[in-house]
């Protein structure tokens, strides 16, 4: 280090000063070549003025001679960033080209023995890579030598940058806040100087409380905004606001306030008081929240609710809602009354334990289904009754859905339905010991004709054999039609007259395969239809099966069904059985009787066309002939 910087200083003295950067720096740039010269003949009044700024933490910086040279401290080389110590003994200008400019009018200002200062001072410096705004606080001061001249400029530099930054955040925030809160027609702000009891608000504010805007901008006593306040809730009100200043927690109050016009608002006030170093309240700023519309819905709601429970209590079946995800959240009286259940003990999936256990399985698949598929859910399962036995119960649950088809709810009902059910059993009872009574004398009667036929004529024989077949097909068609349950109805029964065609042509079917077809429009038929029908349908097999289609291996039948307003058309046409030569004429009892079948009971028509490939029968019926439905809506 140059003894002319510090001549006095102790070899200690100098080692220590060595270790600060700034200091280092200085003495090992190379002053010869720079317009200040070696620091040996640099002006006495100059090196002191260094030498405080090298000692000194304040970030200082001195613009030396007309160009301004720098030479500044280990406070400036922070601020000067990724400059320094590019920037080091350089001339201002260059240093800093990006505010050439702004430092020129500094150097000619400093030789001209100013002294001033800048505050909140803008400036786009690259210290960092890039151009970014910084702001700073700047003091000027003449560097005056022994011949009482300026040889430069001594800066002191307090960055500010943080602080303006902070502070613009806070003005956009504030903006913002008074954007959205004028903007608003529900919401409006106090400040409330506790110790001068001086309340100022917005104009929102003031007009909640029936005070004009004006005056409550410049303040007003706390006195004049609870006058607003409705009389039954004001009590309360100065009471928390008492609690809050006392402990300085968070306020929050909701009450009515009476308008100018006598109307009643309900509000929500909000605030937390700010405490001394004393731990007294200074002030006390918040916020009010008009709620009335919120508090009408509430009020509404509550109402409805309270409807839906009675409603809901009131009805003869058990009534249940769950969550979208099947959770179950409510029941109705009649759930408990039925179940004896303590109240809640079955929310959620505690429901399950109600069921039968042969249908919990069961009832738990067809619900998971529903809430996979959002389809109705529909089933029949025993409940436990709180006389501890199992009960018959139909469970119905249909899914709500929001705007956008989302289901949101699903609310269900569980019928009693054991009575019916019993019922129903003991009625398919009767109706099957019904069916095998009439069977039964259709059976008495068939052996009675085949007793009486023995000892007779073959001709006499032949008779009984056909009237046999007739009664049979009259059993077959009884079975068919009369009422059946889930457990007596045989498999696709449908009351149709496909299906009553199918029953009555098995015994033509050849190698397990069927023969007939039938294709087209199907319909439902009746008890009253199925008789007459039957007997068409068994005529037509057995006289094919004598002489036509279905003599042969490879004849076979097509039926056809079609609708043509009030009426319906059946058509059966043979084909693959021995050729026709031309019209067969037809007079015999079968005939007849499909004749009377067709012509009589039913009020149809019936034509047989013989053609070459085989018979060709048409057929049209009334619609209200074949549904007793159809004949009681005629």
């Amino acid at each position: 280090m140059p003894q002319s910087l510090f001549p006095a200083a102790t070899p200690e003295a100098r080692i220590r000063l060595e270790q600060d950067p700034a200091l280092k720096l200085i003495s090992d740039f190379d002053w010869s070549a720079n317009p200040l010269g070696p620091i040996p003949h640099w002006p006495e009044s100059l090196r002191g003025a260094v030498r405080m700024m090298m000692l000194a933490s304040t970030p200082m910086v001195m613009l030396v001679g007309e160009k301004g040279i720098l030479v500044y401290n280990n406070g400036y080389a922070q601020f000067a960033g990724n400059r320094h110590p590019e920037v080091f003994g350089t001339p201002a200008l260059d240093a800093w080209p990006e505010v050439a400019e702004f430092h020129r009018s500094i150097i000619e200002r400093g030789l001209a023995n100013e002294s001033w200062a800048l505050r909140d001072q803008e400036l786009v410096l690259n210290r960092r890579g890039q151009l970014e705004s910084c702001w700073m606080d700047l003091q000027y001061s003449p560097l005056v030598g022994e011949n009482g001249l300026s040889m430069g400029t001594l800066c002191i530099v307090y960055e500010t940058t943080e602080r303006m930054l902070a502070e613009k955040a806070l003005a956009r925030s504030e903006e913002r806040l008074s954007l959205a809160l004028s903007g608003s027609s529900l919401v409006g702000t106090w400040d409330w100087d506790v110790t001068e009891n001086v309340v100022t608000s917005d104009d929102k504010f003031a007009t909640m409380f029936n005070l004009d805007p004006l005056h409550a901008g410049l303040g007003g006593s706390m006195e004049d905004f609870l006058a607003a306040i409705h009389p039954e809730d004001v009590t309360r009100v100065r009471e928390e606001i008492a609690t809050v200043l006392r402990d300085g927690s968070t306020y929050r109050c909701e009450y009515r306030l009476i308008g100018a016009d006598g109307s009643v608002h309900w509000i929500i006030a909000s605030g937390r008081p700010r405490l001394g170093p004393d731990g007294v309240a200074t002030r006390f700023p918040g916020v009010i929240v008009d709620v009335t519309e919120q508090r009408r819905i509430s009020d509404a709601l509550a109402e409805s609710e309270i409807r839906f429970r009675t409603l809901a209590d009131t009805m003869p079946q058990m009534v249940w809602s769950t969550l979208p995800d099947g959770f179950h959240d409510y029941y109705n009286a009649r759930w408990y009354e039925f179940t004896g259940v303590p109240v809640g003990s079955t929310d959620g999936e505690g429901w399950n334990d109600m069921f039968h256990p042969d249908d919990r399985e069961r009832a738990r698949t067809v619900w998971r289904r529903s809430l996979d598929t959002g389809e109705p859910y529909h089933i029949e399962y025993r409940l436990r009754h709180h006389s501890g036995n199992y009960r018959w119960t139909l469970g119905l649950a249909l899914p709500i859905r929001d705007a956008r088809g989302e289901i949101v709810r699903w609310f269900g009902t569980c019928t009693d339905i054991n009575e019916t059910k019993v019922f129903a059993e003991e009625r398919e009872l009767v109706a099957q010991e019904l069916s095998h009574r009439i069977k039964n004398i259709f059976a008495v009667l068939t052996s009675i004709i085949s007793l009486s036929a023995r000892s007779r004529s073959d001709e006499i024989k032949a008779f009984s054999v056909e009237l046999r077949q007739r009664i049979y097909a009259l059993g077959e068609a009884h079975d068919f039609i009369r009422p059946h349950s889930q457990v007596s109805r045989p498999p696709e029964h449908q009351g149709s007259l496909n299906s009553l065609i199918d029953r009555l042509m098995q015994p033509y079917s050849q190698d397990g395969r069927s023969r007939i077809t039938f294709s087209g429009e199907d319909t439902l038929i009746d008890d009253g239809a199925a008789t007459p029908l039957a007997l068409l349908i068994h005529e037509l097999g057995t006289n094919s099966a004598k002489y036509g289609a279905l003599s042969l291996g490879s004849g076979r039948i097509d039926l056809a069904g079609r609708h043509d307003g009030d009426r319906y058309w059946l058509s059966w046409k043979e084909t693959g059985g021995p050729p026709i030569a031309g019209e067969v004429e037809l007079a015999g009892f079968g005939s007849r009787l499909v004749q009377l079948s067709v012509e009589g009971q039913m009020r149809g028509r019936l034509a047989r066309i013989w053609e070459v490939d085989g018979l060709r029968v048409e057929i049209d019926l009334p619609l209200d002939a074949l549904r007793r439905s159809g004949r009681l809506n005629g």
